[in-house]
């Protein structure tokens, strides 16, 4: 029974950690978020906040709160799922959005990618 519980409670504590941090890295980025893929006229290379360490730090708290998500429902297969079904979405989705910020801004993005990883500081 506790570890049920205390599974449970740590999964509700990473889904809130993960959409602050989710919602931090959208307010970081500013008018330049948007959900579909786009690149607005003046945008630069934001490299402030989460962004100075890694690209995508939005989907990283995606990630951290369906983390979160699997463990609360106590469901092992249901947090596979999951995880399964963002690891193949997600690095289509940032191949996209790679692609297109390369192709508007240039060498300063490919540089910017090279100093950072694309979702975990220093991993990948």
């Amino acid at each position: 029974m506790w570890k049920r519980t205390s599974v449970f409670f740590v999964g509700i504590g990473l889904m809130l950690a993960g959409l602050a941090f989710r919602f931090y890295a959208m307010w970081v980025l500013g008018r330049f978020f948007t959900y579909d893929v786009a690149v607005q006229a003046g945008q630069s290379v934001v490299e402030a906040g989460p962004y100075r360490y890694i690209r995508h730090p939005s989907y990283t708290g995606a990630l951290i709160t369906l983390v979160g998500l699997g463990l609360a429902l106590g469901n092992w297969a249901a947090l596979l799922t999951i995880l399964a079904c963002m690891g193949i979405a997600y690095p289509y989705r940032i191949s996209v959005e790679e692609a297109a910020l390369v192709a508007a801004l240039g060498e300063p993005y490919r540089q910017y990618m090279r100093r950072t990883q694309r979702l975990v500081p220093f991993l990948f």
